[in-house]
């Protein structure tokens, strides 16, 4: 066999063996929540995120082997590139395969000399397989009652352990959908159908039925979550219905997915047909495929960039301390720099900054954490950046950027969805929205904390609100495993002179902290701080902390629920406790 169909082939192995180690891992899923072994499905999670570096790794250093002298020739890249798009014509996750190509090439050329006749900047394939979902779903015809059609649908979709109990699930969904769509929909029509996606949607401690309604020309999102009583059976929790409150579900904001998409792209698209507002590349990483959705990310980037004219500008809001923030008005991402040097009393390295967001990228983010995705020596146009967003540039990270010709070259750079600062958010807010805020403010901490994550730094500016109104934490620098820290309270002077003194009178280690000075994030907005000690005035207590490192310590996961309490059936018996999302 030819040097070049060598090489090409040794990549594409590295791919298929990837791709079938991350679909084991998948599929061990149903398992795991069927025995209600959290710790398992969690560490799965984290072991599949881990799984493209290794496998790349490997591939490389095969590579290394069979291109010799050749491995830095850009002309040998040219032609293997030309052998493996052939290689990979009609596969049916080619796109994916694609990016595997370019990650090999990204690491030999430390992501330097990104050109699209040496990788696959744009496919030859097009950007996707042919959108055919049908072959996805499965269809439930409204034929004779809807009792009839989710007694079907739930047996189709049932577990080795037996439903808590099944007709009351049955009169829960035929109850809320008869409410919910009776208005929108006419359900006694002909032709309406349900077309369910054919495998669950595992993440946390929750199975997700996902499919849709159609009626004629109109349809309407429809997920059933499922949970498990740990006692040895499932139960339907509610029914969540709409674009947003599927969008919650499969947000940027929450840790990957599990489901046994064996074509992920059929599943992305029937998605992004629920969810038409959500970017592509966002359903592409909620299923793991976080790499792919890096690579569709960047070419949406491109053909954005190409069809706009504004200019990129510093990012409202009070600049950080670590990062240096720039967007641009018509665009829904923003770009986050480290600075070469750190605002006092910051004291940190750069390297130290980027573990903190591995950490981000690994962690369970409950929802409350945005995720990202890094790039090395990424290239713009230099006419893009405005003057004062070159002069920020130039003073805060230097060593960050090199110019050339007309070409502006960022060494790294993470970028995120953008979303407005929680302090900026407060200055025109009613009452109601403050209070709604401040209410989402102190979940956003409470489910991180549950998580194992304490922020550190819990200024309103580190926090975002989301277009459906949640709260979310984008400041990584600071963040540690809450078991490694020291809750402590303020201990009474013991004189006047140790009163009225202004230093501390009591011993502080590097790991203590006292949740009594929470008060002063809020410097500035006595508003905001009185409806926050209102509902939240628990979080100022180290004994708030403390019970919680101690359940994390024995073990406990927390439910982390995509959608409101509220939306909760009622099962006719106490429900567990977790702190609700917003959705």
């Amino acid at each position: 066999m030819e040097r070049r169909e060598r090489f090409a082939r040794t990549i594409l192995n590295g791919f298929e063996a990837y791709f079938a180690e991350f679909q084991n891992i998948t599929m061990a899923a149903r398992s795991w929540f069927e025995n209600a072994d959290w710790h398992g499905i969690q560490q799965a999670a984290t072991r599949r995120i881990d799984l493209y570096k290794a496998h790349t790794s490997r591939v490389n250093e095969y590579v290394e082997l069979i291109a010799g002298e050749h491995l830095h020739d850009l002309e040998f890249w040219r032609e293997a590139r030309e052998v493996y798009s052939r290689m990979i014509q009609g596969h049916h996750n080619f796109e994916i395969a694609e990016t595997f190509f370019n990650s090999v090439y990204g690491a030999v050329f430390k992501h330097r000399k990104i050109r699209n006749e040496y990788v696959f900047v744009f496919s030859p394939h097009g950007d996707m397989p042919l959108p055919d979902v049908s072959k996805v779903y499965k269809t439930y015809r409204l034929e004779s009652s809807l009792n009839t059609l989710f007694e079907k649908l739930l047996d189709d979709y049932a577990f080795s352990i037996p439903y808590e109990d099944k007709a009351r699930d049955i009169r829960n969904i035929v109850g809320v959908v008869n409410s919910y769509l009776a208005p929108r929909f006419d359900l006694a029509r002909e032709g309406v159908e349900f077309q369910v996606l054919e495998h669950h949607f595992y993440r946390n401690k929750g199975a997700y039925i996902v499919g849709r309604i159609v009626s004629g020309g109109d349809s309407m999102p429809l997920v059933l979550p499922i949970l498990n009583n740990e006692k040895g059976a499932v139960y339907v929790d509610t029914v969540l219905f709409g674009s947003d409150k599927v969008s919650v579900l499969f947000s940027f904001t929450r840790s990957y997915f599990l489901v046994d998409a064996s074509i992920p792209s059929r599943y992305v698209l029937f998605l992004q047909q629920l969810m038409p507002a959500k970017p592509i590349s966002e359903i592409y990483s909620s299923m793991g495929y976080n790499k792919h959705g890096k690579t569709y990310y960047h070419r949406c980037a491109y053909r954005h960039m190409e069809n706009t004219t504004d200019k990129f500008m510093i990012a409202p809001g009070i600049k950080g301390m670590v990062m240096c923030v720039f967007t641009m008005p018509s665009y829904d991402f923003v770009f986050k720099i480290i600075k070469d040097k750190f605002t006092p009393p910051k004291e940190m390295t750069r390297e130290q900054v980027r573990e903190k967001y591995r950490m981000v990228k690994r962690a369970d983010r409950a929802g409350r954490m945005a995720d990202t995705q890094e790039f090395n020596n990424l290239a713009f146009a230099r006419e893009r950046f405005s003057d004062e967003l070159m002069e920020e540039l130039h003073k805060v990270a230097p060593s960050m950027i090199e110019e050339h010709g007309k070409a502006l070259v960022i060494r790294h750079v993470y970028v995120e969805r953008r979303m407005t600062p929680l302090n900026l958010y407060l200055h025109d807010a009613t009452d109601e929205q403050v209070r709604d805020v401040m209410d989402e403010y102190g979940n956003a901490i409470k489910q991180l904390a549950s998580a194992n994550i304490f922020p550190g730094d819990m200024l309103l500016k580190n926090f975002g609100v989301t277009r459906h109104g949640r709260v979310v934490f984008y400041d990584y620098d600071e963040i540690v495993p809450l078991v490694d820290c020291n809750f402590r309270t303020i201990p009474p002077p013991r004189n006047e002179e140790e009163e009225l003194s202004g230093q501390p009178w009591y011993s502080v280690g590097p790991n203590d902290i006292f949740p009594e000075e929470f008060r002063l994030f809020f410097s500035g907005n006595q508003r905001a701080r009185k409806v926050f000690d209102r509902l939240h005035g628990d979080l100022y207590e180290a004994s708030f902390w403390q019970r919680l490192q101690q359940r994390i310590r024995d073990g406990y996961i927390e439910d982390f629920f995509p959608y409101r309490r509220k939306l909760r059936f009622d099962r006719g018996q106490a429900l567990p406790q977790a702190i609700e999302a917003r959705g």
